[in-house]
């Protein structure tokens, strides 16, 4: 019976250090050498309990000449490795690979002013962030759904479908900076570690960039990366991008109220319009979501509630053409 607690106590021991080896999203500015001196003090905890466990259990039921030790050391790598973020041209790259299979199921919309225009509000949008020299891309995708998307390293779109929907440029910046939360909080990059195979992302190195791509394993990311738009993003990664998408747009000068004004329009749609559908699929209820808003937002914004929407340079802008 002891022998049998004190495995219990070590398999305890070791799954609990294996959670503090883990990555906090919350602490992204811990240096990765952090990380790896913490999985290095696991380790060395662990070796020190399987030790003394050895005293525990007879010879024949831990058989340490049966260890493969190249492949335990490979392992360990492997979980250090997992727990460094890749670097940002690393996620740069893994983005434009993203973005171009996005690009591939539905193209930019032809209309060079639109597609300017876009991009002047979400790069005005961006710099008023913590990652203003990422390489902001902003696009209008020709594609009657209604969505807007971005992809790790500042890759960001919407569709023409949800342009229409739209009535002012306040609308029109509450959604780019909801998607510009994403790419600065890394949702997209979080759900690519959940559902790719770890080794993937912990093996995408600078050789996969030097040969643009090339790389099987780096096809294999940017595969799953796209995979995440199908199934969606975590629901409280959805809350946090519309908290703060309302600040960004609210920093950047425009009435902050105008991402919650989307979500109404969009409240008043036909669930059952095939042009929805992903969106709904993918997003929580749009119910939620004003609550959640209007709960964060009561008694927040008083002195911004007054800033401009800028309907007139909207349309004057786009007009017809964002039909």
């Amino acid at each position: 019976m002891r022998t049998n607690r004190t495995i219990l106590l070590v398999w305890n021991e070791l799954k609990m250090n294996t959670v503090r080896a883990e990555p906090v999203e919350a602490q992204e500015s811990i240096h990765i050498s952090t990380s790896s001196m913490r999985t290095d003090s696991w380790l060395k905890r662990a070796g020190s309990i399987l030790c003394l466990l050895g005293f525990a259990l007879p010879a024949a039921a831990f058989d340490f000449g049966s260890v493969d030790w190249k492949k335990a050391a490979e392992t360990v790598q492997k979980v250090q490795k997992a727990n460094a973020d890749i670097s940002e041209p690393q996620e740069i790259t893994l983005g434009e690979g993203i973005a171009s299979n996005l690009l591939g199921a539905a193209p930019l919309l032809n209309n060079p002013a639109a597609q300017q225009y876009v991009n002047r509000v979400g790069r005005w949008l961006a710099l008023q962030t913590e990652r203003p020299d990422l390489p902001w891309q902003f696009g209008v995708l020709d594609d009657n759904d209604v969505n807007a998307f971005s992809a790790p390293g500042g890759y960001v779109f919407i569709t023409k479908g949800l342009l229409a929907q739209m009535h002012s440029e306040a609308e029109l910046a509450g959604v780019l900076a909801h998607e510009i939360s994403h790419v600065l909080r890394k949702h997209q990059l979080q759900a690519i570690k959940k559902s790719a195979r770890t080794e993937l992302l912990a093996d995408l190195a600078n050789d996969a960039i030097k040969t643009n791509g090339a790389d099987p394993k780096f096809s294999k990311l940017v595969s799953a990366g796209t995979e995440v738009y199908a199934r969606g993003l975590d629901k409280n990664d959805e809350y946090e991008a519309d908290r703060m998408g309302v600040v960004i747009a609210a920093r950047a000068g425009y009435d902050p109220y105008g991402l919650p004004a989307v979500l109404q329009t969009l409240q008043s749609l036909n669930p059952g319009d095939s042009s929805v559908a992903l969106m709904f699929k993918t997003h929580p209820a749009l119910a939620d979501r004003l609550s959640l808003l209007d709960q964060e937002m009561t008694d927040q914004f008083a002195e911004q509630e007054n800033q401009p929407d800028l309907a007139p340079r909207f349309y004057k802008a786009l007009g017809a053409g964002k039909k």
